[in-house]
């Protein structure tokens, strides 16, 4: 029943909206008339402006909110969640999506093509087009496009949660074949540290001097990076300091995260690395600063739960093969599982993601289409 044009036609029609993270407004703007002529109710509500002082350039766009928006059922059954972020990583201006004669969808070549996750949005309003269209039965659906998710999901993290109805939730962002999906995901801390030392000619007087880069990578030798344990990394990402070379460095700065599987050990990590840097500078007389935030929350959902065994059976009615994995990337559906919303990250035909050289197929989106649908009609037993 997916109409194949329509979903391609809309697929590549939204990829040519600049929707860099933070910069979502035209294509919000867009997903809220196709909504309400989908009968959806929609909202948008105030993330861009909590998260405006992010917003730089593209002159006096206006600050963007999530979208969220509830199609009342025709039948009894528990509402259902959908949800797709609307924001693209950089290079994402200028977009123009370019089909082969094999069905490979691509970019010209200059910029990201915005399968991530335009792919995952296009499957979502062609699902509800044919549930529409066809008058099937269905629940009531409820549909979360987010802003800023590239970012953290800075705009899942903030939204009003007490709106939703669904206790289940599809997220479709992730990669791989379509019927793959990930049931876990890991905390992720971001950390800055700010090493303060003492300047010092570095000719006539190093001596009077502390060092700060000295301190940040005597602390650094002590560290264990990469993988630290089965489930958790620590990486040390960026480092910056001094002057110029002729004077003792007072300053450096160090930033880095942790990612685990396991909240507990990733917080176990960031107390080791704080301890570690602030020994280290007391022994050369310096001091730190040490700021870090936690980005996303690790969670797990069991096979046994209902959102998963849903997802098994529409994925047998349709031929695929459903697989879960866990997965060191966090998408929303971190925020929504905090949040008490038991969700798993589907596959949606986005392939090399955050990359000039990223795709999707003709095939791949009518198959995450047919997903969504199902997902959203299936009769389930308890």
């Amino acid at each position: 029943m997916i109409n194949t044009n329509k979903l391609v036609s809309q697929f590549k029609t939204m990829v040519e909206f600049d929707s860099e993270t933070y910069h979502e407004r035209e294509i919000a703007d867009y997903l809220t008339l196709q909504l309400k002529e989908l009968g959806f109710e929609v909202e948008e509500d105030d993330a861009g402006i909590q998260l405006k002082e992010r917003i730089t350039g593209y002159g006096n766009q206006s600050p963007t909110g999530n979208l969220y928006g509830r199609l009342k059922g025709n039948t009894e059954g528990s509402p259902v969640l959908l949800s797709a972020h609307m924001d693209t990583v950089r290079p994402g201006i200028g977009k123009r999506a370019i089909e082969d004669e094999h069905g490979v969808i691509t970019s010209e070549g200059e910029t990201i093509l915005g399968a991530d996750d335009l792919s995952g949005v296009a499957a979502i309003l062609e699902a509800v087009r044919v549930i529409k269209e066809e008058n099937l039965s269905h629940p009531d659906i409820e549909i979360l496009f987010p802003v800023a998710e590239e970012n953290y999901g800075k705009g899942s993290q903030i939204f009003d949660y007490s709106k939703v109805s669904s206790n289940l939730a599809y997220v479709f962002d992730l990669s791989g074949e379509i019927g793959l999906a990930a049931t876990a995901a890991p905390t992720l801390i971001s950390f800055e540290i700010r090493i303060q030392g003492r300047n010092a000619h570095a000719g006539f007087c190093p001596q009077l001097g502390i060092n700060a880069i000295e301190i940040g990578a005597h602390a650094i030798s002590q560290l264990k990076q990469g993988w630290v344990d089965e489930v958790t990394t620590v990486n040390i990402g960026k480092i910056s300091g001094g002057k110029q070379t002729n004077i003792v460095p007072d300053d450096c700065i160090i930033l880095g995260e942790i990612r685990s599987l396991k909240d507990e050990r990733a917080l176990e990590q960031l107390e080791k690395l704080r301890e570690i840097f602030s020994k280290t500078a007391a022994l050369y007389e310096g001091s730190i600063e040490f700021i870090y935030e936690k980005q996303i929350e690790a969670y797990e959902i069991g096979d046994e739960e209902e959102v998963v065994k849903r997802f098994r059976k529409v994925c047998g009615q349709l031929g695929l093969t459903p697989v879960t994995q866990v997965t060191l990337g966090g998408s929303d559906n971190n925020h929504f599982v905090k949040n008490g919303i038991r969700g798993i990250v589907v596959a949606c035909g986005m392939n090399e993601v955050h990359t000039t050289k990223e795709y999707t197929t003709v095939d791949q989106l009518e198959k995450t289409a047919s997903l969504a649908l199902g997902l959203i009609t299936v009769e389930y037993d308890q």
